[in-house]
């Protein structure tokens, strides 16, 4: 993770070496599509529980960035919260007893620390490049037949993707960003009452931003 924070940096410092900057400020509206998959191994049985989930929802967010000239920015963006679902299936516990097992989890506190780094002018918009690193703090609301529950856990992620941007006409020093970006997420493992939780998560957002530059 260290080598991709310095890679970042390194493209970062690229991007946007330049003779002026300004400041950016603004909110974001995006639709988020989450892939999960996880297994579980029980203590009793050494039974593995394995299961996919994939959710959809749109997610709002703010961000300030630092703005080159040539269309490179550096900036970091923050999500309050990220609903990722939840999904349910009959478990027994130790005793015999058959109820109902609910995984559910929450993303709080997102934040992303990002480049963009600018490809060239398209059709009057900048292409750029993104780059950039994620932290989550995993919620887990679980349900579990069996009593036990997972402790909350941060993960890192690494994301990238593809963007346009430029200047709104007429629209004193507003401006508009559209992305589609990638974020793979560093594996969540815990252990609870002997039970061996592991799960991964991806999530694919389509980005749509509008800033004011000071």
């Amino acid at each position: 993770m260290k080598k991709i924070f310095a890679i970042v940096s390194s493209l970062f410092l690229v991007s946007i070496v330049t003779a002026k900057a300004e400041i950016g400020i603004g909110i974001s509206g995006a639709v988020h599509s989450f892939d999960a998959s996880g297994s579980e191994t029980t203590r009793s049985s050494g039974q593995i529980n394995k299961g996919t989930h994939s959710e959809t929802t749109a997610v709002p967010e703010v961000f300030f960035e630092i703005l080159g000239d040539n269309g490179g920015a550096l900036g970091l963006s923050y999500i309050p919260t990220r609903d990722v679902g939840s999904k349910s299936r009959s478990d027994s516990n130790t005793d015999g007893d058959t109820g109902t097992y609910t995984a559910k989890a929450e993303l709080d506190n997102v934040v992303s620390l990002y480049a963009d780094m600018p490809l060239g002018s398209v059709l009057g918009s900048t292409m750029y490049l993104k780059a950039g690193l994620q932290h989550v703090e995993i919620v887990t609301l679980e349900s579990l037949n069996s009593g036990s529950a997972y402790p909350n856990k941060s993960v890192m992620g690494v994301n990238a993707g593809l963007g346009f941007k430029g200047d709104i006409p007429y629209g004193n020093n507003l401006y508009y960003k559209g992305e589609l970006t990638y974020t793979d997420f560093k594996s969540y493992e815990a252990e609870s009452q002997g039970n061996k939780l592991s799960a991964d998560l991806d999530d694919t957002a389509a980005r749509l931003s509008i800033g004011s530059k000071f």
